[in-house]
Order: structure tokens, then C-alpha cells, then sequence
């Protein structure tokens, strides 16, 4: 009984310390479940064009992406395998003010892009959307990577951990009839039992995937966290060296329609083909790809290409990947429910509102349990005071 005390308490106040930005961290976990989904739902002229007969080469796309977005510099390309998706240029434009140090600041924008006429579809700028706001308030509570609030979300993560394990403790039966009645919610039961039932009963259903999710979550809040993956996996977290191009001061960089020509020497059918050119005269093109019959949406293998001469200097599979870094590449599609695909996303969807309903669940019948003492307490003075009159 001592125990059960002690941990009703532990879970009490550890609840009312963290109850606030676990609800905000529920709540707007639930709206980016979906978020993939309703962004190319709500704007399907961004994502899907009109297969025609003959696509424009990646080059002449990225030169008519630059005509139109002025001082533009391509970064990445990415490239579907569906004749009915536009092409994704990431560029970035310098914006006008001047940063105190000197350096310029630029805009990271994606450019949708019809691949058989060159249209350029939308540019993009994730950071003045929506579903930006929410993702900035789930992580970082409307700050950024570097601010306080990454770190009170990441504590307020860590106890809730602890809350579900003390919750699991409390909810356990000691009979067999207990447990029937914590596994069901009692719909002919008051208000105050439904209230009851609810934290209880959902609490136990949902609790294996809000600690999951919560237990991932970590991963972008402490970097103790992420070295942990590595360490206990034992696996270097450095990734395998990137080969160096063979450089030639008289040769030219080749076209990235050659380097995805090369790409698909090694991996000739993908979901999508991702290339990043190299930021200086000896590095390597390297084009992700993620197979049809990938894990995850993590799971991508990798191609280096030479600059120079188009040809293929190593590949990385993701089965050859180390261990920590394969189990780190789950972390953000187990997080986010995708990792079953809409099945996963639905249970991922339902218990983020659950978890929103915990918090004020819990509260009530903490308020409720401090209201029963206080009458109880007021009780027995009153009682005291009419013998002590007698």
C-alpha cells in the first residue's frame, strides 16, 4: 500500500510538471501524422502534372528554375519514378538584409517543377507554412533548434516516460475481477467514473506506443541520446567517407543527367532519385535512392559518382549500413506512424489524441480526489466542534 502511495505521488507530480507540454507535443504530433497526406491532397497541382511524351533533361529544368527565381542556386534534385509527379529542384536565394557579421542570408525554397514543360509549378518555402508553425511548436515550442524550448520539450519527454511506467504500475491488478474492470469502460457509471475510466483504461491501451513514440522523440532533443544508439549498438557514428572525384583542372563537372544515367547503372528502378552535387572540385555526386520494396522511407541506398567522368566510384546499400545507423534511420518513420504505412499512421493518429486527453483526465480526478478530502477533512472538524459543544 506504501508503494502504490508512493508511486500515485511520483505520478502525480510529475504529471502536473510536464502535463502542459505533453498535451502541446500530443496535440500537434497528431496533425503532422497526416501532414504528407493533406499536403499533396490540398495541392495537387504542386505534385502531380500530365504525363506528355517526351521530360526536359534535368539541366534544362534547373536553368529554366533559375530564369525564373533570380540569384538561385541549385542544391539537390530530386527525380520520381511516377511519369505523373514533378520534379523537386531545392534551391537557395540570397535574401536582401545583411546579417550583422557579414555574411548574407539566404532562403531555402523548393522548386516544383513540371518535367515535360518546364513550368515552374510553386516555389516553395516550408518555413511560411502551417504545418511549419506546428512542427516548430511539437519540437522546439515555437522556438528553433537552438533555443530553450527544444530542451523543455526534451525533459518534458524524458518524464513522460516515467509517467507512463508509474501509470502501468498503478493501473496493474491484483485480481482477476480488477482486471476485467481495467480493461472496459463503464458506460453506466457517473460522470466521475467515466472520467475514471477513460485515463485508466485508454491509458493502458495506449501506453506501449506513447512510450515508443516518446522514447524516439528523445532522438532530437539530446545528442547524449543519439551517441547512446551508436554506443550500445556498437557502431561508429561517423558515416563511411564519402570517395573523392579523380580531379582535372582541364576537365568539365558533368550534367546531373549524367550522373543519374550512372545512378541507374547500379539501381535502374527506385521510388525517387535524390542527387546533391558536391560543394567543392574533388568531392562526389552523391544520388540517394529508395527501392520500391524499401523498409522505410529512411531506408535509401546510396551512390557516389566522379564529377569528371560520370562513373561510379562506390555504392552504399542500406543493408550495408552499421547497425546503429540502421536502427537510428527508424527512429523518425516509427515516430511520425509511417512505418506501416496508414494503418500505422491511424494508430499513430489515435493515440496522440489520447495522450492530449490524459492530461485532463488525470487533472480531474486529481481535482476531484482533492475535493473529496477537503470535504471529508471539513467533516470531521465539524464533527469534532459538535462534541466539543456537547
Amino acid at each position: 500500500m506504501k508503494m502504490k502511495l508512493f508511486f500515485r505521488r511520483i505520478h502525480l507530480y510529475l504529471s502536473l510538471s510536464a502535463g502542459l507540454v505533453i498535451l502541446i507535443a500530443c496535440a500537434t504530433g497528431a496533425l503532422l501524422v497526416f501532414e504528407k497526406d493533406l499536403q499533396m491532397s490540398l495541392n495537387k497541382s504542386r505534385y502531380f502534372v500530365k504525363p506528355s511524351s517526351n521530360k526536359m533533361t534535368l539541366e534544362e529544368l534547373g536553368r529554366k528554375v533559375q530564369q525564373q527565381v533570380p540569384n538561385s542556386k541549385i542544391s539537390s534534385i530530386k527525380v520520381y519514378d511516377a511519369a505523373d509527379r514533378s520534379v523537386e529542384i531545392n534551391i537557395t536565394v540570397p535574401e536582401k538584409k545583411v546579417q550583422k557579421k557579414g555574411a548574407g542570408s539566404v532562403t531555402n525554397l523548393t522548386a516544383f517543377v513540371n518535367p515535360y514543360t518546364g513550368q515552374l509549378l510553386e516555389a516553395y518555402n516550408y518555413r511560411k507554412t502551417f504545418f511549419y508553425k506546428v512542427f516548430a511548436l511539437h519540437r522546439w515550442l515555437l522556438g528553433d533548434s537552438k533555443s530553450i524550448g527544444k530542451y523543455i520539450v526534451g525533459i518534458a519527454t524524458f518524464i513522460f516516460l516515467f509517467i507512463l511506467i508509474t501509470g502501468i504500475i498503478l493501473w496493474w491488478p491484483k485480481t482477476r475481477n480488477i482486471l476485467v474492470q481495467r480493461l472496459k469502460i463503464k458506460q453506466d457509471g457517473g460522470w466521475k467514473r467515466l472520467n475514471h475510466d477513460l485515463h485508466i483504461v485508454l491509458g493502458f491501451y495506449s501506453a506501449i506506443f506513447l512510450f515508443v513514440f516518446a522514447f524516439t522523440g528523445l532522438a532530437w532533443s539530446f545528442e547524449w541520446f543519439n551517441k547512446g544508439i551508436y554506443k550500445v549498438t556498437s557502431s561508429p557514428m561517423a558515416a563511411p567517407p564519402i570517395p573523392k572525384s579523380i580531379y582535372n583542372k582541364t576537365a568539365k563537372p558533368v550534367s546531373t543527367d549524367h550522373a543519374l544515367a550512372a545512378a541507374k547503372t547500379v539501381y535502374p528502378e527506385g521510388n525517387f532519385y535524390s542527387i546533391t552535387h558536391p560543394k567543392d572540385s574533388i568531392g562526389a555526386i552523391t544520388v540517394s535512392v529508395l527501392s520500391n520494396d524499401a523498409l522505410h522511407e529512411g531506408a535509401t541506398d546510396a551512390v557516389y559518382i566522379d564529377q569528371y567522368a560520370a562513373t561510379v566510384l562506390e555504392r552504399l546499400p542500406f543493408s550495408e549500413r552499421s547497425l546503429g545507423a540502421k536502427v537510428r534511420s527508424t527512429f523518425k518513420p516509427i515516430h511520425t506512424g509511417s512505418i506501416g504505412g496508414t494503418p500505422s499512421k491511424i494508430i499513430a493518429f489515435v493515440v496522440c489524441l489520447l495522450g492530449v486527453s490524459f492530461p485532463i483526465t488525470g487533472t480531474i480526478m486529481w481535482w476531484n480526489r482533492t475535493r473529496k478530502k477537503k470535504r471529508a477533512g471539513s467533516l470531521a472538524a465539524n464533527k469534532k466542534h459538535q462534541l466539543s459543544e456537547l
